[in-house]
């Protein structure tokens, strides 16, 4: 059943905002959460050996090689164990719900996607451990994952709060439309208040599909404030989102993901890569 939070964690000075947000699903949602570290296979050194070098000293320098690739695997399991041990005990500070942690060797993404039947949120940083000192880039797995796996997807950025409102970034696109009826349903937002905003689009088919996205929202029980504002460009809309978020001190980021194909955004650009990329607060993402 597709009922755990999965919390992917490693290393990186995010790995701790990752448990924080992890542990507010898991309550919000009454779920248990899992907190999974992947160890990637580590590059041998077997097969950077020169043939101009000697049969037996070869051989001996293999050997040291094969020895010296064990004890580094043995070290990362066993780091990779006490990060698991540290971020549990603080998503247990945090209130999360029937903790359980995973440590798996293989591919990060393959790995995250085996889960992916079970996963009822997936919970990440926007960077890893090789990122970890670039502010606005994105982690080398991060958009596979998010083209790939169809369930919510929150991304931390920072330092993690739990959020006391949330901000929809509607553009009135089927995708939007999708993740509308998705977050209108779910318990995780229930009593936040809502901002629901779109920027640009200024006719009157989307400020009709802006007024509907409302009404669905309010007969759920949300609270709506409902915003349309003006913007001219790709990089206007950004700003503006920007703008009113910090304005109005939102805490979450609320948005449909990839609505067109990678062709096309080679040609026009990607506003889910964007958003993710420039955002300061945390964004659950929906396809």
């Amino acid at each position: 059943m597709s009922n755990t939070i999965i919390a992917c964690i490693d290393g990186s000075a995010i790995a701790r905002s990752v448990c924080e947000a992890a542990a507010w699903v898991s309550q919000r949602l009454d779920a248990p959460l899992r907190l999974l570290h992947v160890l990637e296979k580590v590059q041998s050194h077997n097969d950077n050996l020169s043939g101009n070098i000697g049969l037996g000293a070869r051989e001996e320098l293999l050997k040291q090689l094969t020895e010296l690739d064990a004890q580094r695997s043995r070290l990362a399991l066993e780091h990779g164990r006490m990060m698991l041990d540290d971020a549990a005990r603080l998503a247990n500070e945090h209130g999360a719900v029937q903790l359980e942690t995973k440590q798996r060797h293989g591919g990060f993404v393959d790995t995250v996607l085996e889960q992916e039947s079970e996963t009822r949120v997936l919970v990440l940083g926007r960077q890893g451990e090789d990122h970890a000192s670039l502010n606005h880039t994105l982690g080398s797995h991060l958009e596979t994952l998010i083209r790939s796996v169809h369930k919510p997807i929150l991304v931390t950025v920072g330092k993690f709060s739990a959020p006391q409102s949330f901000m929809v970034a509607f553009d009135g696109s089927e995708t939007a439309q999708r993740a509308l009826n998705a977050y209108a349903q779910s318990p995780l937002l229930k009593g936040l208040p809502c901002h629901l905003v779109m920027a640009g689009h200024q006719d009157k088919a989307h400020s009709e599909k802006l007024q509907y996205a409302a009404d669905v929202l309010r007969s759920r029980g949300f609270e709506v404030s409902v915003m349309h504002l003006p913007a001219e460009s790709k990089e206007d809309v950004q700003a503006a989102l920007k703008t009113y978020q910090r304005d109005h001190h939102i805490g979450l980021m609320v948005m449909g993901a990839y609505g067109h194909s990678r062709i096309r955004q080679f040609f026009v650009g990607s506003h889910t890569r964007t958003m993710v990329s420039q955002s300061d607060i945390p964004l659950l993402l929906l396809r």
